[in-house]
């Protein structure tokens, strides 16, 4: 603490003691009628040689940061499209590095080169065509190039996946990444927001989920922190409750939109034809890492629950925003081993990372999910140990049910215990 009062008493004296010497200046040059315009010759000089200076200093700069730390930064990419994505962002770097050497030599030479001069009037040049159609043609057509390969390469990642790929959703919500693969059918089950509930948190829908929506909204949870709409009829109904008159109308409220949501729950049920459970019952759920396959295609499907969200893979050079309300995708083929990617780079802790890239909240930071890539012999291993998201909701107390009529009580009882 008192090496930081020192440090800071020391800069403000220093700072005092620069205004004092700038003062002194001003009185000295108005005492020898000297104007602030009338530049002496030798001071041209000396800021023209000093820029010269400066120039070398920077470029210098430069080049030992490219030497010392690479010349992106990146590291090597870790997908095949990464190559790719690589190779574009080297020639954006290569036309900005030819650029920046450019117009800072010119800026630097001139400023050295064309100093003031006793006797020699600057020349005055206003306008050229030929110039001017030069340097807005050649950024133009630069930024054309840009732009088409820049294209060429996103709807390479974008575009759907072959049949083969293996196709995950990727789940984002404050301030957590969910994925779900789409299990042995290679499809991912048909979702709905209606059916989110504390049981069912992605949303998916099946016979099942869809009994147990109604369920919920119907009769709420069974410590009352969540209120079913028969519940809060019967006690909107009941004129020997007290109330206040705001928590009435707090609960009309949503006893009103309970209600609308319930009728569109049975609407859905009605609808809902069960030849396509299939897809969703298959599916898997991972919470705390994203496992992979090397050398395997995957098309990446990305939803948000609350507001926008950017999943953002690093190592595998792609990046795309998961916002509510629409599904987004992706797809990209990792290349690299997780093992293989430590030996590389000599460190056994590394690990890929799934990152958000969107500031979507005071947790933000800590939106991270580990991607483990795997050679075929741990996939495989991982893989035989995921239950299917059938099992998954079935051990969560969810009992199927054919029929809402005449539900038994202890059914009732597991379905709300959550």
């Amino acid at each position: 603490m008192v090496y930081k009062l020192i440090t800071l008493v020391v800069v403000a004296l220093a700072a005092l003691a620069v205004a004092q010497l700038i003062k002194v200046y001003e009185i000295s040059s108005k005492l020898n009628n000297k104007k602030q315009e009338n530049i002496p010759d030798k001071d041209n000089r000396l800021n023209g040689f000093l820029m010269m200076l400066f120039m070398i200093f920077y470029f210098a700069s430069f080049i030992y940061l490219v030497y010392e730390y690479g010349w992106t930064g990146r590291g090597e990419a870790a997908s095949t499209q990464g190559v790719e994505t690589d190779w574009l962002l080297n020639l954006n770097l290569i036309i900005i590095s030819v650029v920046f050497f450019l117009t800072n030599t010119l800026l630097f030479v001139f400023t050295y080169r064309y100093i003031r001069k006793p006797g020699v009037k600057a020349y005055y040049y206003p306008h050229n065509n030929k110039l001017e159609l030069i340097w807005t043609m050649v950024p133009a057509l630069t930024l054309a190039v840009i732009i088409i390969l820049g294209l060429k390469t996103w709807n390479e990642i974008t575009t759907v996946a072959e049949k083969k790929a293996i196709r995950i959703e990727l789940f984002s919500k404050q301030f957590d990444w969910t994925a779900r693969y789409s299990g042995e059918n290679n499809e991912l089950g048909f979702f709905d927001y209606k059916l989110t509930i504390p049981q069912n948190e992605l949303a998916l829908m099946t016979t099942e989920t869809i009994d147990t929506a109604i369920l919920y909204m119907e009769h709420g949870n069974a410590d009352g922190t969540i209120l079913g709409i028969k519940l809060m009829e019967k006690q909107l109904n009941d004129r020997t409750l007290m109330m206040l008159p705001e928590d009435r109308e707090k609960m009309e409220k949503d006893f009103d939109r309970k209600s609308r949501l319930l009728r569109l729950l049975y609407q859905m049920k009605y609808r809902h034809d069960k030849k396509k459970d299939s897809k969703a019952y298959d599916d898997f759920i991972q919470k705390d890492t994203l496992h992979l396959l090397v050398n395997q295609e995957y098309e990446f499907n990305f939803r948000s629950k609350d507001v926008i969200h950017s999943a953002y893979f690093p190592h595998f050079r792609t990046q795309i925003n998961t916002v509510p309300g629409m599904t987004t995708r992706m797809k990209f083929t990792p290349n690299i081993s997780t093992k293989d990617m430590r030996k590389k780079m000599n460190n056994k802790d590394f690990n890929y990372v799934l990152l958000c890239n969107k500031i979507c909240g005071g947790a933000h930071y800590k939106m991270k999910m580990i991607v483990k890539v795997d050679t075929k012999k741990e996939y495989s291993a991982w893989l035989k140990s995921k239950e299917s998201f059938k099992d998954q909701f079935m051990k969560k107390n969810i009992v199927p049910t054919d029929t809402l009529q005449n539900i038994p009580a202890d059914t009732l009882k597991l379905v709300m215990n959550q």
